[in-house]
């Protein structure tokens, strides 16, 4: 059991993180992990998958919100400036 809390340590690590590079690095060698049953090692990566998933959806909502604030910074007072 010593491996799996390590191995939820840094999914956990990872998932704070919030760099997608590191998840897939960590979703990868977590698919080579012989030392973990199916269970827990599904369990981790479906972690991983929701975290990249919900930092999409961010990333997408940031943007259009920055794209918003630009449109009404251009067009204030109707005209384009």
């Amino acid at each position: 059991m010593a491996h799996l809390e390590e191995v939820k340590s840094r999914v956990d690590a990872a998932i704070a993180e919030s760099v997608i590079a590191h998840m897939n690095e960590l979703l990868i060698a977590l698919s080579e992990d012989g030392d973990l049953s199916r269970e827990a090692r599904y369990e981790q990566q479906q972690r991983l998958r929701n975290a990249i998933a919900r930092h999409g959806r961010q990333y997408k909502e940031d943007v259009e919100r920055q794209n918003e604030e630009r449109r009404e910074q251009l067009t204030r007072g109707g005209i384009i400036s």
